[in-house]
């Protein structure tokens, strides 16, 4: 878009896709991309898909995808990073004026594309999807999941809008700025808030996986929340501190009692059950706290190798085309 106005030139939209193990999804996810029209808005799509180390015909399929299409190309990472680094290695790769990362089993609508590049043309620097309805997924998950908003947006700064998935409208000085970010283990939903602009929101509702089956467990999104509630907080150290004056000073006050009540009238031997409880009491949270400052301690290690994000084995960027 270079020597045109913005609202002039016809916009490239980079649509981020990371995808594992996901053979039965593509070919429905890329029907939908076929069926948008953005023409009204003067933009075009192009799909950068990330392979994050696929067992299944995932790559092969991609290849062909790349080889048919002049609106596809790929990302094949050397191995399974996780879905954070597979999206930093679509957005360092993404050549569009705007970039969406999204999900390709379609419960992020592509649909809502035309109402992310009509905000980003009225001057949106980022276009939030949020989600309105989660009615697809289950309970549990919907439950953990605000649970999860509230505690981190308690402890961390900044705050993370709920209901606000990974799927957004970037605009290229934002994914600039991004680019910029340094750090080896990514939470991106705490990078994407923790970088500002201007922003504006679009609503949806969120449906049921086309095909193919969730890549992520209970299990894994508990370490997920961890790693977001670790990567944008000092706060759980600070509780620990505050738990052991609230345990410190009572014991204190315990202690002086025993004492002045052994001068005064003698001691007695009754006290073991007390005693191993507070022994296990006080073991208990000595070792919970170990294990936070142990999660600090990790991320300061890993970060201090400096090791990459993550490793491209191939890569195939859609071809080049004139607006």
């Amino acid at each position: 878009m270079d020597g045109m106005p913005l609202s002039q030139a016809t916009a490239l939209i980079t649509l981020v896709v990371p995808v594992f193990n996901e053979e039965d999804t593509i070919p429905i996810f890329i029907d939908a991309v076929r069926q948008l029209r953005l023409d009204h808005l003067r933009a075009r799509l192009e799909v950068l898909f990330v392979n994050d180390g696929s067992t299944d015909a995932t790559l092969s399929i991609l290849r062909g995808l790349q080889a048919r299409e002049d609106f596809v190309g790929y990302i094949d990472l050397s191995r399974n990073f996780g879905k954070e680094a597979a999206m930093t290695a679509g957005l360092e790769h993404a050549r569009g004026d705007a970039v969406i990362p999204m999900d390709v089993d379609l419960q992020d609508p592509p649909e809502l594309i035309a109402d992310m590049v009509a905000r980003w043309r009225d001057g949106a620097e980022v276009v939030l999807a949020r989600r309105t309805n989660r009615d697809s997924d289950t309970a549990i998950k919907r439950t953990t999941a605000s649970w999860f908003y509230k505690v981190h947006n308690l402890l961390a700064s900044p705050k993370i809008p709920d209901n606000v998935g990974d799927y957004r409208l970037m605009d290229r000085k934002v994914v600039e700025a991004l680019k910029q970010l340094p750090e080896s283990r990514r939470f991106m939903k705490g990078l994407f808030a923790w970088i500002g602009f201007q922003t504006a929101e679009v609503s949806y509702t969120r449906s049921e996986r086309v095909a193919g089956q969730t890549k992520f467990n209970g299990w894994k999104l508990w370490n997920f929340a961890l790693e977001g509630l670790t990567s944008f907080s000092t706060t759980p150290l600070r509780i620990w501190t505050y738990l052991g004056f609230f345990v410190a000073i009572p014991s204190l006050v315990y202690a002086i009692f025993i004492v002045m009540r052994s001068l005064l009238i003698g001691s007695d031997v009754p006290g073991y059950a007390s005693l191993i409880v507070a022994i296990c009491f006080l073991g208990g949270l000595q070792l919970i706290g170990i294990g936070v400052l142990g999660e600090y301690l990790g991320r300061t290690y890993l970060e201090a190798k400096g090791r990459p994000v993550y490793i491209v084995r191939e890569c195939e960027l859609p071809p080049t085309r004139q607006a």
